[in-house]
């Protein structure tokens, strides 16, 4: 999956191997959406999302990357953020994208309350090869 780099700065890889990682995704994606110039409230946003994305990667997809960056189109700025992982993949991505609806112990609000959170959102997956999911929180 591409994610739109289209700036000077090369976004950074960050590994998915244990809980602690999560906190340092937080940490990379809360200092990009500040770099770029997102309010508070829209920080929260993205941060809130990335941070449901990375435990999923970790979860469910057994460990994976997160590609995060500033990324500008068509005279737009913000930060964008890859999640991807080797796992099972999702075997029904329209049942997994339902409010409630869990494969584990969790609420069930971890991929459609992601979306929400986010202006761009894009899940891509193959039973046994994996997910990859691309997100973008523009400035307004």
């Amino acid at each position: 999956m591409t994610a739109p780099w289209t700036t000077a700065q090369e976004p950074q890889v960050y590994t998915v191997a244990r809980s602690g990682d999560l906190v340092h995704i937080r940490q990379a994606i809360r200092a990009l959406a500040q770099k770029c110039g997102l309010s508070l409230v829209d920080q929260t946003k993205i941060i809130t999302a990335a941070s449901e994305l990375a435990r999923n990667t970790l979860t469910y997809g057994g460990g994976g990357t997160v590609t995060a960056g500033l990324v500008n189109a068509n005279g737009r700025h913000g930060v964008a953020a890859v999640f991807e992982d080797t796992g099972p993949g999702i075997a029904d991505v329209e049942q997994a994208m339902t409010d409630g609806w869990t494969s584990g112990g969790g609420l069930g609000l971890g991929l459609s309350g992601a979306r929400r959170l986010v202006d761009d959102f894009e899940l891509s997956t193959l039973p046994g090869e994996g997910t990859a999911v691309t997100i973008t929180k523009w400035v307004r």
